[in-house]
């Protein structure tokens, strides 16, 4: 945690004199903090990071879509890192929605989630292929495609969205 910035750095890296380099760039792999039992979801710290990550990396384009982290410089097609930090990619702006969807506690909660959701639909192949990112100004798939990992995201994000509409119904 990094109260200076008032979110999570991206990682430490040791050096050889036994002293340490943060390195604060905002990346959509903050994500993991919640997924994998961290911290919860709506921790004050995950949700201060969790927004950072959307504002600093989300696409301001008519696109949209959350790139990997900030300054990405595979496949970039943009040197206007302010509005397009990196292409947009299916398994980062999915990543968002799975916060969402956790933090989620009426149903009305979930509507930003199920925006991300119609996203990646909307920017799939008509075959409903995703590729593993989209150019931030056209929306046309770029690198690998079909990806797995995106496909695979998409699943994951898909059932955590209907398993916490289901359990919000029963608390409603």
């Amino acid at each position: 945690w990094r109260p200076e910035v008032n979110r999570f750095a991206r990682m430490i890296v040791p050096r050889p004199d036994a002293s340490y380099t943060v390195d604060a760039t905002i990346d959509s792999s903050l994500f993991g903090l919640f997924r994998f039992g961290m911290y919860a979801a709506e921790d004050p710290k995950v949700v201060a990071t969790m927004q950072a990550v959307h504002d600093r990396l989300w696409a301001k384009t008519p696109v949209g879509g959350m790139a990997r982290y900030y300054n990405d410089y595979y496949h970039q097609v943009s040197q206007d890192i302010a509005n397009v930090p990196g292409n947009p990619w299916f398994v980062c702006t999915l990543w968002l929605a799975e916060w969402m969807i956790a933090k989620a506690q009426v149903p009305d909660d979930l509507k930003p989630a199920t925006d991300i959701l119609a996203w990646a639909a909307d920017h799939a192949l008509p075959s409903g292929v995703l590729a593993e990112q989209i150019n931030p100004y056209t929306g046309a798939p770029m690198s690998v495609s079909p990806l797995t990992w995106s496909h695979a995201t998409f699943v994951l994000a898909v059932q955590a969205y209907l398993n916490k509409r289901a359990q919000l119904a029963h608390t409603a």
